[in-house]
C-alpha cells in the first residue's frame, strides 16, 4: 500500500551525482528521512461493501476485501493482491507475483480518525533481503457513509523509519560512465551524455540516461517499456557531502524532495 514511497527514496537515491575528473561523488550515500518532502497530492482509498479501492494507485486497484488473493494486472511489483479486514479500523495487505509473497503490510487508523498509519515489507524490487519502514499519513478528507476507517483521502506525513537497504547506494565514476549499484541488487552503468542505458533489478524501470546540466546539476530520465516514469534534478553541494534530489513522478503526477549525505 505504502510500497511506492519507499521507491521515491530510492528512486531518488538513484539519481547519480555529477561527474568530475576529481570523481569526488564517488562513494557510498544516505538518505535523510528527516529532510523528505514527500507529495501533496493526496492518495484515495475506499473499503466499503466488501470492495476495496486505491484510486491513486497507477493503474487504479479494485478488488475484494475477503482476505483471499484476487489478480490485478498491469503493475509490475505483483500480479495479485488481497485484502483482509483486521477490524473497523485496520486492514492487512498481501503482495505476490507469480505465487511468491513480494510485500506485506498492515494499516490502522487512530481512534479520532485523522492520522493513518502503516508498516511494510517489500521485496518487489529487491533481490536481497527486503525492505521493511513504517510511516503515517494525514487525514484530508472522510470517506462516504458507512465506509471503513481507511477510506477517504490522505497524505503522506513521515517515514519513522526505513531499513538500510532502502536508503543506502554506491557510486563509481570510470571514464564517462557512471556506475551505480544497492544493497538490493539494483544497479546499472550509464554514459553521462544522455544515452539510454538498461537498468538492472528493479521490475519497475527498465532503462535509464543521465544527463549533465551543469558543474553542480544533471537530469535523469527513467523510463519503463520507453515511457518516462520518472525525472529527477540533482544538485550537488559545493564540498561533495550533500545533494539536494527532487523528482517529478510522471506516474503519480507528484513531485517530492529530499537530501542525501556522503558517508
Amino acid at each position: 500500500m505504502k510500497r511506492r514511497y519507499w521507491l521515491f527514496l530510492q528512486a531518488a537515491l538513484l539519481m547519480p551525482t555529477l561527474t568530475m575528473s576529481q570523481s569526488v561523488f564517488d562513494g557510498t550515500w544516505k538518505g535523510d528521512l528527516t529532510s523528505a518532502k514527500f507529495p501533496q497530492k493526496p492518495d484515495e482509498y475506499l473499503l466499503k461493501d466488501g470492495t476495496y479501492q486505491c484510486k491513486t494507485c497507477v493503474p487504479p486497484i479494485q478488488v475484494k476485501a475477503d482476505g483471499q488473493d484476487q489478480k490485478v494486472i498491469g503493475q509490475p511489483y505483483y500480479d495479485s493482491v488481497s485484502i483482509k479486514v483486521v477490524d473497523d479500523r485496520t486492514i492487512e495487505e498481501v503482495d505476490k507475483k507469480n505465487g511468491k509473497t513480494v510485500a506485506t503490510s498492515k494499516t490502522w487508523v487512530s481512534p479520532d480518525g485523522n492520522t493513518m498509519m502503516f508498516e511494510f515489507s517489500d521485496s518487489s524490487a529487491t533481490n536481497a533481503d527486503p525492505v521493511t519502514g513504517k510511516g503515517s499519513e494525514t487525514r484530508v478528507s472522510k470517506g462516504p457513509s458507512g465506509s471503513h476507517a481507511v477510506s477517504g483521502s490522505w497524505r503522506m506525513a513521515k517515514l519513522d523509519s526505513l531499513s538500510e537497504n532502502g536508503l543506502v547506494i554506491t557510486y563509481k565514476v570510470t571514464g564517462d560512465s557512471l556506475t551505480m549499484s544497492t544493497l538490493n541488487g539494483q544497479g546499472y552503468t550509464a554514459k553521462l551524455d544522455g544515452t539510454e542505458a538498461p537498468y538492472k533489478g528493479d521490475p519497475g524501470t527498465t532503462s535509464v540516461s543521465v544527463k549533465k546540466i551543469s558543474d553542480h546539476a544533471l537530469e535523469e530520465t527513467d523510463k519503463r517499456d520507453g515511457k518516462v516514469i520518472s525525472v529527477a534534478r540533482l544538485t550537488a553541494s559545493a564540498d561533495g557531502k550533500t545533494m539536494k534530489i527532487a523528482i517529478d513522478d510522471k506516474l503519480h503526477g507528484t513531485q517530492s524532495e529530499f537530501t542525501a549525505t556522503k558517508q
